[in-house]
């Protein structure tokens, strides 16, 4: 019977679901967004084309093509991305007009030069982050582009350099302004209320598990390094969300300090928490209990019921009372009382998590608009610079790309020649950040590029021909440019379809106020965009980024090395300076290191901060030369040297009544800890 039923209502039931309605308005929920942003965009390169045929621009589809570029999923996004593009713009335009007028006649010099300016605008784009980065990448190559508008087709210069740049500054800042224009009108932006979303749940979730941590203290204490890790990810995950917030609000931007500082303190509540879970395991379970029950009951049940999942809409709705909260619980495990360098160590290390989490949602009640506490501003720029050495190698395969470029085009004498060494620049300089995913997204690209010239093909000469009007030509891009737009929201081939609906269709398709419809020229246009996007590519394999291996190495020894230095000289002696520099080498951290490396990073991190604690204790209790051998021994490699001096020194403290003293012994311990459960790290590489 049941087969029965089952053979004789199949079709239909089938039917019911193949056109259930519910999911037809899901689909449709699903394609509104997506497909928005593509209507965004074909509305912010039709206008952009508007302006410049009616201003009678020589290249209007340079305007077209920024409002293009500009366009992003997210307003703050687009909104930063435009800003930083009129300012790579305006230094390119000016390099490329300086470039000229100091090698009018050679062009060796010029073409040698040009290549030099590429590789440095590369290397800048690796030491700067998101959108500073892309400026930085637009100033390489809008020199090129500049460059390759005035070399004729043995490479001289035709002394339009200024005239030149004043015009494709002209035409950008159009389509910069048009884009900004359609999308600030049609997007409210939801940046800052998703970075507050998780600052929130981050801050929460840290806050749960570490108070979960001392709760559990003793033989049911679970492992947290694999949560601590994925956070740490998280956190460092925040930087590109930051900066669309920076986008959306002058607000933001004027206090962005604290945002940064924000990070920093969750980055320093994980570290603290590494402390403390790594001490609560070295010591007896009794030990672990009783110390950890007396430091939590110093924690208010407000932090101590927080879910291990975090409670972002608590901590929403009253960030300033959460913040007063970790202040209050900061003050009261610093004035603990403690009779045991344990317990010291613990309170402080809880203190210090708690100071964090009170900085992340300072940021927090800044983002939710919140008047009641001003927020400082950082004195001057600090750039930080994790490891120089991936900048230089892109530095060097961008000279070395630009010049290939310009040598084959010598060489051929090819008329399309400088547009080929155009997209070569594009290319090379502006993937080279992306490290080992560079080779893997200029190949997507390349796809995409190629997959642009065949529809610009078929629109400029099967659809366009038979066309008359503006209103016609736009919805004849707007067959390419909506679904492209709707395909650069997903996470499948972005790089492609950035290609199609970003620099490649309008830039191929070329439109003008007189529309020229010459076969050879469109596919010799074609083939030298092709080709310097292949050559870019090609040099991202010959000449690949270091591996993410290598590079975690890298980090792990340059951490190692600040870590010597600081324990015998006194660079770094401010806490802020320390942790800023390894803040910075965590963030750039690869997805690929091992759990291992990322625990040795944040434990050098531990060891430095407590080495400038405890130098600035010893001075103050007479105890400096009984500390200087202990760090001496560090500096050298020989950790088990180290810790037996620590030891010593521990003794000496053991005799000195106050808590100055017993604070000192807290930071022994925790450093003596650390370089015991690290101790191939920190005595690796020593210096002979």
């Amino acid at each position: 019977m049941s087969g029965a039923g089952l053979c004789a209502g199949g079709s239909p039931q089938r039917s019911r679901v193949i056109f259930d309605p519910r999911w037809t308005a899901d689909a449709a929920r699903a394609a509104g967004p997506p497909l928005l942003f593509g209507l965004r965009l074909w509305a912010s390169v039709c206008l952009a084309l508007y302006i410049a045929f009616w201003l009678e621009l020589d290249n209007a589809h340079w305007a077209g093509t920024s409002a293009a570029v500009v366009c992003q999923p997210h307003l703050g996004a687009s909104l930063r991305k435009g800003w930083f593009r009129l300012i790579g713009t305006v230094v390119g335009a000016v390099a490329i007009v300086v470039l000229t007028a100091c090698f009018p006649q050679d062009r060796a010099a010029f073409l040698v030069s040009l290549a030099l300016w590429g590789a440095g605008c590369a290397l800048v784009a690796t030491l700067l982050r998101n959108f500073a980065a892309y400026a930085a990448a637009l100033a390489g190559y809008t020199v090129a582009i500049v460059a390759s508008d005035q070399l004729g087709a043995t490479g001289g210069l035709n002394g339009q350099a200024f005239l030149l740049a004043v015009t494709r500054a002209s035409e950008i800042c159009i389509g910069i302004v048009c884009a900004g224009v359609i999308l600030a009108g049609t997007d409210f932006g939801g940046a800052r209320r998703r970075l507050a979303t998780l600052f929130a749940a981050i801050s929460a979730e840290i806050s749960g598990r570490f108070t979960n941590t001392l709760a559990l203290a003793g033989p049911d204490l679970p492992d947290t390094q694999p949560v601590r890790r994925e956070l740490v990810r998280r956190v460092t995950a925040l930087d590109p969300v930051i900066d669309e917030a920076l986008g959306e609000s002058s607000q933001l931007r004027y206090h962005s300090p604290v945002l940064q500082r924000a990070v920093d303190g969750l980055l320093a509540a994980l570290a603290g928490w590494r402390i403390v879970a790594v001490h609560l395991v070295r010591v007896s379970d009794h030990q672990a209990q009783q110390e950890a029950d007396a430091v939590l009951q110093a924690v208010p049940q407000e932090l101590r019921s927080a879910s291990v999942r975090g409670e972002p809409a608590r901590w929403i709705d009253d960030p300033v009372g959460q913040r007063r909260i970790c202040e209050a619980a900061v003050r009261r495990l610093i004035a603990l009382p403690a009779t045991t360098p344990s317990l010291r160590l613990l309170s402080d290390q809880t203190a210090e998590a708690l100071a964090g989490i009170a900085h992340a949602l300072n940021g927090l009640a800044l983002l939710v608009a919140d008047p009641a506490r001003p927020v400082p501003r950082r004195r001057g720029f600090r750039l930080r610079v994790p490891d120089w050495l991936p900048s230089l190698v892109n530095a060097g395969r961008a000279f070395v790309t630009i010049g290939a470029a310009e040598l084959f085009w010598i060489v051929t004498a090819w008329p399309n020649g400088a547009g080929a060494i155009a997209f070569a620049a594009i290319v090379v300089i502006l993937f080279s950040p992306r490290a080992d995913q560079a080779y893997t997204t200029a190949m997507s690209f390349m796809v995409g590029i190629s997959l642009t010239a065949v529809l610009a093909a078929i629109i400029d000469f099967a659809v366009l021909p038979g066309l008359e009007t503006f209103a016609a030509l736009s919805l004849a891009m707007g067959l390419v440019l909506v679904p492209a737009g709707a395909g650069m929201t997903q996470p499948w081939q972005t790089s492609m379809f950035t290609a199609i609906a970003g620099i490649g269709f309008v830039a191929l398709l070329a439109p003008a106020n007189q529309m020229s419809y010459d076969t050879q020229e469109f596919y010799n246009s074609a083939l030298a965009i092709v080709a310097g996007v292949g050559a870019a590519a090609l040099s991202f394999r010959l000449l690949p980024p270091l591996s993410p291996a290598f590079r975690t190495r890298r980090l792990l020894a340059l951490t190692l090395r600040d870590l010597r230095r600081l324990a015998i000289g006194p660079i770094l002696r401010a806490p802020e300076d320390w942790e800023g520099r390894v803040y910075g080498r965590l963030s750039v951290l690869p997805d690929a290191a091992e759990p291992l490396q990322r625990s040795q990073l944040l434990a050098a991190l531990s060891v430095g901060t407590e080495i400038i604690q405890l130098v600035r204790i010893a001075r103050r209790l007479g105890l400096g030369p009984e500390l200087d051998v202990a760090l001496k021994a560090l500096a050298r490699g020989d950790s088990a040297i180290a810790t037996v001096r620590l030891a010593r020194l521990d003794d000496a403290l053991a005799s000195r009544p106050g808590p100055a003293a017993l604070r000192a012994r807290g930071s022994i311990l925790a450093m003596s800890e650390a370089l015991t459960q690290h101790s191939a790290y920190f005595d690796a590489g020593a210096p002979g």
